[in-house]
C-alpha cells in the first residue's frame, strides 16, 4: 500500500518537477540547430538514443510547430514518469516495447502513422543494451513508407548518470548543439543494412 502510494506520488508530482527543470536547462543554454534541407510533411520517425532522450521536444518543434506525435515509451514505472513529462510537451506516447511483446506496439505505431502521428522512437530503448538497434523503427518505417530521421543534442557540459544508457543531463550554462539527419529512406533494404545505416547515422553524435 505504501509504495502504491509513493509512486502515485512520484506520478504527480515528478513530471511538472521534471518539464520546468528541462525548461530551465534549455533556457539557460545557448542553443544551435543543424537542420536537414527538406523537412517532410506527411509522418515521419524520429529515432535518437535513449540516453539522449531529455532534450529532444524542443528539437522537434523545429520540425512541427503544432506538435503532432506519439513516442514510444516504456510500460515500467519510468515509462510513465517519462509519459506525464511528454504530455507537458503536447506529445502523446504509446507504452510497451518493440523487443518484448512487440507486436501490439507495432500495431498502434503503424496506426498512428496512418493517422497522420509522428513517430519517436529510441531504438536501444527501453532497456538496452545501450545503442544496439532494435528491428521496430525499420518495421514501421517499411510499412508505412515513412522516412526516419535521426536526431541527437550535443550539450558542451553535461552530467550523465551512472544508467545501462548513460542517460545525459546537459548542464546550464553551456551550448546545445541539436543535429538532425536529411530523410533517410529504408525502401528496399534488408534489416541488418537498414538498422546498420540508421546506427551509423546515430553515433555520428553519440555521447
Amino acid at each position: 500500500m505504501r509504495k502504491r502510494f509513493l509512486r502515485a506520488l512520484a506520478l504527480l508530482l515528478i513530471p511538472p518537477i521534471g518539464t520546468a527543470l528541462i525548461r530551465l536547462i534549455y533556457l539557460t543554454n545557448t542553443k544551435r540547430f543543424h537542420l536537414p534541407q527538406t523537412i517532410p510533411a506527411e509522418p515521419v520517425i524520429f529515432a535518437f538514443w535513449h540516453g539522449d532522450l531529455l532534450m529532444q521536444p524542443y528539437l522537434y518543434y523545429q520540425f512541427r510547430k503544432t506538435p503532432k506525435a506519439n513516442v514510444l515509451i516504456s510500460d515500467h514505472f519510468d515509462g510513465q514518469i517519462i509519459a506525464g513529462i511528454m504530455r507537458y510537451f503536447k506529445l502523446g506516447t504509446i507504452h510497451g516495447s518493440t523487443t518484448r511483446g512487440g507486436a501490439k506496439v507495432l500495431i498502434q505505431g503503424l496506426k498512428s502513422l496512418s493517422e497522420g502521428y509522428d513517430i519517436g522512437i529510441t531504438p536501444d530503448g527501453p532497456k538496452g543494451p545501450r545503442h544496439q538497434m532494435s528491428e521496430g523503427a525499420v518495421i514501421m518505417a517499411q510499412k508505412r513508407n515513412a522516412k526516419v530521421i535521426v536526431y541527437s543534442c550535443v550539450p558542451s557540459k553535461f552530467w550523465q548518470l551512472p544508467s545501462w544508457d548513460r542517460f545525459t543531463v546537459p548542464k546550464p550554462f553551456g551550448t546545445l548543439d541539436f543535429y538532425a539527419s536529411e530523410p533517410i529512406d529504408l525502401k528496399g533494404l534488408e534489416m541488418e543494412e537498414a538498422k546498420a545505416l540508421i546506427k551509423t547515422k546515430l553515433m555520428e553524435h553519440a555521447l
